[in-house]
């Protein structure tokens, strides 16, 4: 039964312009929400086997807080910077896990999400957390196809506003 958490790197801080984007850190909101977002998922009883993460700064730290919570280890995959909708799920895929999430960037995130929430799930917002559930097969039997249940959360909804 293939599942697998999608979650958009916290709000990143544009403070540096020199900065290189793959470098760029969690603002002062990204490293509040980050916590707050591992701990309602932590909460909905999920059971994550594998935790990936694109290699960017601001990915790899939102990865290391959910990974906190939920007691795993990030694996770092520089295919997931920037990645397409198509990569973010052959990797999940490959992962090996029955359990995975995928914790890297837009506009590969959204674009997923909107092809396995059958297009209810339109924008992933930063530290966005997308839920998706087969309730059988194998991630060869499920691709293509929308989950048979599904849940998002964001910050916003997370605060109660």
């Amino acid at each position: 039964m293939p599942e697998l958490v999608l979650v958009r790197h916290g709000k990143s801080d544009w403070g540096d312009p020199g900065l290189a984007d793959h470098n760029r850190t969690l603002n002062d909101r990204g490293r509040s929400d980050a916590p707050r977002m591992a701990e309602r998922l932590a909460a909905s009883g999920v059971g994550i086997e594998r935790l990936l993460s694109s290699t960017a700064v601001r990915a790899r730290t939102t990865a290391e807080i959910f990974g906190e919570t939920l007691g795993l280890a990030p694996e770092l995959d520089p295919d997931l910077y920037l990645a397409s909708a198509e990569v973010l799920w052959s990797s999940a895929a490959a992962s090996g896990g029955e359990s995975v999430m995928v914790v890297a960037h837009d506009p590969g995130l959204s674009e997923l999400a909107a092809r396995l929430s059958g297009g209810a799930i339109d924008h992933m917002p930063t530290c966005a957390v997308a839920r998706f559930i087969w309730r059988a097969g194998s991630w060869d039997d499920v691709s293509g196809r929308a989950a048979d249940e599904w849940s998002f959360d964001t910050p916003r909804s997370a605060a109660g506003g």
